[in-house]
């Protein structure tokens, strides 16, 4: 039921941190041939990767569109569950609801706007309109109240420690094409009012080239509170080199809701990963879609990974960096078991693990 006259800073829910933990996880069938190759066939079997190792630790939902339902369902185990569902593409956490929750442990959803990254601006297809009205029916579908605010945010926007704290890049939240010309301050007052959060750490970019226009999700993550995992490279000569270390001097500065300064890991990026030939000739090129061109670089991070109950998936790409990765995870998260995924597929049609699942808490 969509709440009306409050909001979750006068009702006191607060949002979920993602090591809270889930009664399930969603994910999101993808198919669309102008954004995923082969006929999303390869993109198929990653998400179904993902959907099966996850399952090993909490239920996993798999929202499937009409054309394709009859495949996903023989594609995947039948203890995952698969629910019909129209959508135009297929990025979990960026349509879905935030969660919060009071201290009852009571659950509530936030249903942002969505409008594909940047609406008629910069967004990266139309039309979006069936993504904008998932987060209402999940809320819907698992019988969470929800509150309905009028402002494009994705969740791959923020990263939150559940205790008061949020990160956010300037590069996306205030970019043009979500919300027009809109202050810092407002927007601030809005993340406050809907998040019931009190300190916002503002990095300026994101990744570089992301053609999200910089969602937070692939340079920074709270791994918990008081400690955050940072993108990092040492390559001068890479573009990143500036964006990594610009953001870990705002990081250092900072204080977070507790006025605590924040423990950083650098996590070593991969080698620069760049689209084949194949890669971009197996899209299907269609007008008002970003295209995929040869020589493009992916944004492959380790960051960008999804906590589990008792585990992290983990996105690797076949890099020596991979075996690094996995062992700092397993240091920084001593009592989770690391799952990793080549995630390259993934990153080929524009995101990684965090993006394409959302866990619901309990």
């Amino acid at each position: 039921m969509k709440i009306k006259d409050t909001t979750p800073q006068q009702d006191q829910f607060k949002i979920v941190p993602e090591w809270h933990h889930q009664r399930q996880a969603y994910l999101m069938w993808p198919e669309r041939t102008d954004n995923w190759r082969e006929g999303a066939k390869p993109a198929q079997r990653v998400f179904a990767e993902v959907a099966i190792k996850l399952h090993q630790y909490e239920p996993v939902t798999m929202l499937v569109s009409r054309d394709q339902y009859k495949h996903a369902r023989q594609a995947l185990p039948q203890a995952i569950r698969v629910v019909e569902m129209s959508y135009n593409d297929s990025w979990m956490r960026d349509v879905g609801p935030a969660y919060l929750m009071n201290e009852h442990q009571d659950v509530r959803g936030v249903n942002w706007q969505f409008n594909a990254w940047g609406g008629l601006v910069d967004g990266l297809y139309f039309p979006w309109d069936q993504d904008n009205l998932v987060a209402e029916k999940m809320c819907d579908l698992d019988g969470l109240d929800y509150y309905d605010v009028n402002f494009v945010l994705e969740g791959s926007a923020y990263q939150t420690d559940g205790e008061g704290t949020l990160i956010a890049t300037k590069e996306s939240v205030l970019s043009e094409g979500r919300n027009g010309q809109v202050s810092q301050e407002a927007v601030e007052q809005v993340l406050k009012k809907y998040l019931n959060v009190s300190k916002i750490i503002w990095l300026n970019q994101g990744y570089f080239m992301d053609e999200t226009n910089g969602d937070v999700d692939n340079m920074v993550n709270f791994v918990r509170p008081g400690e955050v995992a940072l993108t990092w490279t040492d390559d001068q000569s890479d573009p990143m080199y500036e964006i990594c270390h610009e953001g870990l001097a705002i990081l250092q500065s900072a204080t977070d809701a507790a006025n605590r300064h924040l423990v950083i890991h650098k996590v070593q990026m991969p080698r620069p990963l760049l689209i084949t030939r194949e890669e971009s000739e197996g899209v299907d090129p269609v007008n008002g879609r970003l295209p995929r061109y040869e020589g493009d670089r992916l944004m492959a991070t380790y960051i960008n990974c999804y906590l589990a109950n008792g585990a992290v998936i983990l996105p690797v790409f076949g890099d020596p960096q991979d075996t690094v990765a996995i062992q700092q995870y397993q240091e920084i998260f001593p009592d989770r078991k690391i799952e990793p995924v080549n995630a390259r597929e993934l990153l080929l049609g524009g995101g990684d693990i965090h993006s394409i699942v959302l866990g619901v808490p309990d």
